[in-house]
């Protein structure tokens, strides 16, 4: 598990770990258009209802290992205490199968309370309540090499998961929805969300033998270096037991109140409609439309955030630990500003162009209009919900594990609040559900800025990271915008036409972001295939030639002797 210096930087790995976690979201999002043809908008309305329990039960179970424990190992790695980085993962082991197995069966036996409010969800619940139990050991493989810089062993367990999701997922619905297809239409669709939540256990089950399969061919070498392990302090399983639960037990609260606002909304939507006398039926086919469709494209672009809060953990833990906070800060600005300078088009460019987007993906047309609404007012959320990622992750990389769980329990508070008060007083229907999202990533954001602010002395560079990557986006918006409706009209072919937008409005963002500077040929390399994208900057006249780069570098040098000098 040895990694090149060169390409051992916490940005590169995140790079490896947000196409990764991209490419799953695209296979998501490929997959559930057949899916939900299969399964109709009945059946989405019950797997949305299902998996919305199952992810709450499974961030308190295991869905915050990976980070925890990259954390904890990361940790006694940077001191080179490899006995003691080997203990944590055996008490981790432990830890997920007594919690992870309590919270599978508890899950099945009380799936019909759990899904009171929409009872046709009972049968999904309780074929995904397995899948808890195999969570939490795949969660401590991939926290275990995490810890290690490597992402790459994550990445690939994580396409493959989402690839063998797919492929189950659309069979088993076919299979089982014909096993019934004499009975009526609610039956059916029960069924067919029965054979979605099939797919979801055979992913994390291909994934969990994967990393099995990884620390295996891995294990001689852990081992060696074990024994060669001369750390003076030998910590004991009970330290390492009371370790893990001080650190993993905040990380499972702040995951399960940042995640949990999804199901409380649920929850809040069905009381509400229930009040307002609408059908179950109507609302459970609008709450899917949101939570499946509008919520899935969104997710797609703050998965580079959560790849990068991941990659960012052990390196920010093991700085941290070492007292070099130079070093944790700058760790914190490359992370903030890689994030952005996606981030911020990838919301442009939903705001400006939704209902080709929500066409190109789900072409269903009953529920085009609803849905790509939803996603044009949900886009901003896009931008609030990666940067209160990567700062939960900074906090929880220096140790404020206890600060997350706070600004995420003061944010459901007005979220609730807001969404209550818009359900009621006004017609907004899903549009409030949109509002509140943004009402929760907001208050985060805010919150956990303040507090970085505080514990590092670290302040956002807002012009380059934010003002800079939102112009040239806004460009990018109008040049997408006008080819996308100009070859409208002229080649009326809505996924080409879309395809070749997004690619002028990609350049365009990339030419216009170089031209004001607002990423430098040092940022650039640190992305994969940088080089590539340097040299063609160059070729294009983009960025400054070397010679006068350097010459540029060694001006601002000289000035910041001056400056220290004169102090």
């Amino acid at each position: 598990m040895e990694q090149p210096k060169k390409k051992n930087t916490f940005v590169f790995q995140a790079g490896i770990l947000a196409a990764a976690g991209m490419l799953v979201k695209v296979i998501s999002l490929i997959y559930r258009s057949p899916l939900l043809s299969i399964i109709g908008i009945e059946g989405n309305g019950y797997y949305s209802a299902a998996i919305n329990i199952y992810t709450i039960i499974l961030l308190i179970s295991s869905y915050s290992i990976p980070s925890a424990i990259s954390k904890v190992i990361a940790q006694r790695l940077a001191f080179k205490e490899y006995r003691n980085a080997q203990r944590v993962f055996v008490c981790a082991l432990l830890y997920v199968l007594i919690v992870g197995g309590i919270a599978s069966i508890l899950t099945f036996v009380g799936a019909p309370w759990l899904v009171r409010e929409n009872p046709n969800a009972v049968v999904a619940l309780r074929v995904l309540s397995p899948t808890i139990f195999f969570s939490g050991f795949l969660g401590v493989l991939r926290g275990y090499f995490q810890a290690h810089s490597s992402m790459l062993h994550t990445s690939i367990s994580q396409v493959l998961e989402q690839i063998m999701n797919a492929a189950i997922s659309i069979l088993a619905a076919r299979l089982l929805i014909n096993l019934v297809i004499d009975e009526d239409g609610t039956t059916r669709a029960i069924y067919g969300s029965a054979g979605s939540a099939v797919g979801t256990g055979a992913g994390v089950l291909t994934g969990l033998l994967f990393m099995y399969g990884m620390y295996r061919l891995n294990r001689k070498m852990i081992l060696r270096r074990v024994e060669r392990d001369r750390s003076w302090h030998e910590e004991s399983y009970r330290e390492i037991f009371k370790v893990i639960f001080t650190i993993v037990t905040p990380f499972i609260l702040s995951t399960f109140i940042y995640n949990c606002s999804t199901v409380v909304n649920m929850t809040i939507y069905y009381h509400i409609m229930d009040f307002k006398h609408v059908d179950d039926v109507i609302a459970s086919n609008h709450y899917g439309i949101f939570a499946t469709q509008a919520i899935a494209v969104v997710n797609i672009p703050i998965a580079i955030a959560s790849a990068m809060s991941s990659a960012m953990i052990p390196g920010i833990s093991a700085s941290y630990a070492k007292d070099n906070f130079e070093q944790t800060r700058r760790q914190v600005s490359k992370a903030i500003q890689m994030t952005m300078l996606i981030a911020i088009p990838a919301m442009v460019g939903m705001a400006v162009l939704p209902k080709p987007i929500m066409q190109f993906i789900f072409p269903q047309k009953e529920a085009l209009d609803m849905a790509s609404g939803l996603l044009a007012a949900l886009s901003v959320t896009i931008v609030l919900y990666s940067l209160s990622t990567l700062t939960n992750a900074v906090l929880q990389g220096i140790g404020k594990v206890n600060t997350p769980v706070l600004h995420a329990a003061i944010a459901l508070v007005v979220q609730v609040g807001g969404l209550i008060a818009l359900l009621f007083r006004t017609e907004l229907d899903l549009y409030a559900l949109a509002c509140a999202n943004i009402i929760y990533s907001l208050v985060v954001c805010l919150l956990n800025q303040l507090s970085v602010r505080k514990h590092l002395d670290y302040r956002l560079d807002i012009i380059q990271f934010f003002l800079k990557p939102l112009f040239s986006a806004g460009v990018m918006g109008a040049a997408a915008f006008g080819v996308y409706h100009g070859l409208m009209l002229l080649i009326p072919v809505s996924r080409a036409v879309l395809l070749l937008a997004i690619g002028v409005g990609a350049c365009v963002y990339f030419a216009v972001l170089l031209l004001i500077g607002g990423v430098s040929e040092e940022e650039l390399l640190a992305f994969p295939k940088g080089y590539l994208l340097v040299r063609l900057a160059h070729k294009l006249h983009l960025l400054p030639d070397g010679k006068r780069a350097k010459r540029i570098k060694k001006k601002k040098k000289r000035k910041r002797r001056k400056k220290s000098r004169r102090r």
